[in-house]
């Protein structure tokens, strides 16, 4: 396990609004996981990026340090000037051996989360390993981490209450929107068609809302969500030339720069001048600084929910300590699966030897005598030989994993 390797970048350590930068457009991103992977020598990689944190995830024998990692960001060529580079390597945090993986259990099980308790970043840490793994960046090894990762947050959920009465800053996001008393009819454009848009259009829906726009830069997702709503469905480059005015934006997508600029709010205004509301889930936001600055809005963003996430840390204080024993518990079973998995690797040629020497030795060496042999004695030469066969395999497995085990 020595040559997991994690480097992260979270809420703990940056600003919000500065992790955003670390944020890699998705058009880019197998692209540039393949020449980081292939300059660092890096055997497998994958990279996870939430609305309050960027990972890295990498399996290599390189150590990986400070230096490593801004080697690491400049090879990404994201745009990253020195004053942020020097952000980004003091709030890193790097993890190796047990401790990555540790690392890797408590993001699963949301106890490094913005919002303990909260269950979407799971799929969430799922869907980043399964796009590398189908990308062809990642290995046996990586797979038998995400195997255990999965294992331990599932245990979690289910043997502890940390998710009890669960919260996630979608459900935060939709009570701040609510304080706001905006009437059933609002005019809501909703930008972007994820998980993250759908689960609070969700409870839009379910709180009467009905005029629902939809912009995606996949139409046909954008279709989907709002056939589910009852509403319209446009492509992103609608969007400076919706004239229809609007009451809320909810958008949140992966763009690594500003969709809402002031000359695009300025068209979905359509010359209304009354205070709008963006909730703006994005990490980086979607809104432009500028946007907030000259025009009269209500503004939730992920960073304004701190407060309540920090009361919410406090009220599952309890089931946190739980929650470290099954994941201290999943940490030694997969050291142990490891070591198996060894084994095995360094076997896997046992059989295919075995059967070597069994042809061998019926088709060469004693060729003659079996030959020589009636029917009714080859069958029974044949049962042995098979049955030793499946001995010589099984048995040197067997007591090779218990030898590495015990030692």
């Amino acid at each position: 396990m020595k040559y997991l390797k994690v480097i992260a970048f979270t809420h703990k350590q940056i600003e919000l609004k500065e992790l955003g930068r670390l944020v890699i457009c998705q058009e880019d991103l197998t692209d540039k996981l393949q020449q980081v992977k292939n300059q660092f020598q890096i055997a497998e990689i994958f990279y996870l990026a939430t609305c309050n944190r960027v990972e890295f995830v990498l399996v290599t024998d390189q150590p990986v340090d400070k230096e490593y990692t801004e080697r690491f960001i400049e090879t990404l060529n994201i745009g990253v000037c020195d004053h942020y580079m020097g952000v980004f390597l003091k709030g890193a945090s790097i993890y190796e051996d047990q401790e990555a993986l540790n690392h890797l259990l408590r993001i699963s099980c949301s106890l490094e989360s913005l919002i303990v308790g909260e269950k979407e970043i799971l799929p969430q840490l799922r869907k980043a390993y399964d796009s590398c793994r189908e990308a062809g960046l990642t290995g046996d090894f990586l797979r038998m981490v995400m195997n255990c990762v999965v294992k331990t947050a599932k245990e979690v959920y289910t043997d502890t209450n940390i998710s009890k009465n669960p919260i996630s800053v979608v459900s935060l996001a939709y009570r701040k929107l609510r304080e706001l008393n905006l009437c059933t009819n609002a005019r809501v454009l909703i930008i972007g068609a994820g998980e993250t848009n759908f689960n609070i259009s969700k409870y839009l829906q379910k709180h009467k809302f009905s005029n629902f726009s939809v912009f995606n830069r996949t139409i046909s997702k954008a279709q989907q969500l709002a056939v589910d709503l009852n509403g319209e469905a446009f492509e992103l480059e609608d969007l400076k030339n919706y004239n229809k005015g609007f009451d809320a934006i909810i958008t949140c997508t992966s763009a690594t720069e500003p969709l809402i600029t002031p000359e695009i709010y300025t068209t979905l205004l359509n010359g209304e001048t009354d205070k709008k509301t963006i909730v703006d889930l994005a990490v980086p936001n979607d809104t432009a600084p500028e946007v907030l600055e000259q025009f009269p809005v209500n503004f939730i963003e992920v960073h304004s929910l701190n407060e309540v996430a920090k009361k919410n840390l406090q009220e599952r204080y309890e089931e946190l300590v739980h929650a470290e024993v099954i994941i201290e518990q999943n940490i030694t079973e997969f050291t142990t699966m490891l070591k198996q998995r060894r084994i095995e690797l360094a076997m896997r040629q046992v059989p295919e030897k075995i059967k070597e020497i069994r042809n061998m030795a019926l088709n060469t060496v004693f060729v003659d005598e079996v030959q020589g042999m009636d029917e009714q004695s080859r069958e029974i030469l044949e049962k042995v030989i098979n049955y030793m066969e499946k001995k010589y395999i099984s048995v040197p497995m067997i007591m090779a994993k218990d030898i590495l085990i015990n030692s």
